[in-house]
């Protein structure tokens, strides 16, 4: 498994609890695009639209060595491929307990590309200032427990 692009935002705004495992719909030159490392998941959600799951405000850019290519969107929705029984099960997560899907990291799988997304809650200032001095404290302690 590589990983091609990864969301550090996604652990630092979200309180990550179930994590899942998705393919994707890519055009040709989207996956070699993707392979290459030009996939960018700021700003990209996880959107339910008719009982389907999309990845949405993904940038990928145009594959360079492909021809021009007319009319394409990089930010496109962006279908994924999951069982039907986990859609139904995300769906009501995200209508009953107001949860959000967050893309984690974008990978390959032997030849596939996968999607790791998870389900989280939105965190407030206060847990993220508490996470920051957490990060902290834990680094002065190996900071000062490497001088001895």
């Amino acid at each position: 498994m590589t990983t091609t692009a990864y969301n550090k935002r996604a652990n630092f705004d979200y309180l990550i609890s179930d994590k899942y495992e998705a393919g994707l719909v890519l055009t040709g030159q989207e996956v070699k695009s993707v392979k290459a490392g030009h996939i960018s998941l700021k700003e990209s959600f996880v959107t339910v639209k008719s009982g389907e799951l999309y990845l949405t405000n993904a940038h990928i850019t145009p594959y360079k060595h492909a021809g021009e290519i007319t009319n394409y969107d990089p930010t496109r929705p962006r279908k994924l491929l999951l069982k039907r029984s986990e859609i139904r099960r995300l769906v009501g997560k995200v209508r009953a307990e107001g949860l959000t899907l967050v893309p984690i990291r974008v990978y390959t799988k032997k030849r596939l590309l996968k999607l790791e997304f998870g389900v989280g809650k939105g965190k407030k200032k206060f847990d993220k200032r508490e996470d920051l001095a957490k990060k902290d404290a834990q680094r002065n302690m190996r900071r000062t427990l490497k001088g001895f």
